[in-house]
């Protein structure tokens, strides 16, 4: 049985060699929350009481994704250290591409909506 198991995950990644890159990516960006943040940023820096209103996020659910975000390089995190002590959130170049990206992907999403699966 684990050798069944080992031959068709084997088989799995061989098929889907070319979509390794695509899994990546939406395992970095792909959560509801994060891709609130993104959005939420794309008017420009924001600091995190600013984000949490914007996204209505719970905070510990927005710590989480910017981390995240932040891990990624999609979101830059500047402190300012003078009192009170200010940190800042704004999308780095890559979060900026993948805002067109977003764009391109809520077009397509909008041409297809309502459309049956089995089409």
């Amino acid at each position: 049985m684990a050798a069944d198991t080992a031959d068709r995950r084997a088989s799995v990644e061989r098929h889907n060699e070319s979509a390794c890159s695509v899994v990546q990516a939406i395992d970095r960006i792909g959560t509801p929350w994060r891709l609130n943040v993104v959005h939420a940023l794309d008017g420009g820096e924001q600091r995190f009481n600013e984000l949490k209103a914007a996204t209505d996020a719970r905070s510990k659910t927005l710590s989480d994704a910017l981390d995240a975000l932040v891990e990624n390089d999609i979101v830059d995190r500047r402190m300012e250290e003078a009192a009170p002590v200010a940190v800042y959130y704004a999308l780095t170049p890559k979060g900026r591409e993948l805002l067109d990206v977003l764009d391109e992907l809520d077009e397509w999403a909008r041409r297809w909506e309502g459309e049956s699966s089995a089409t």
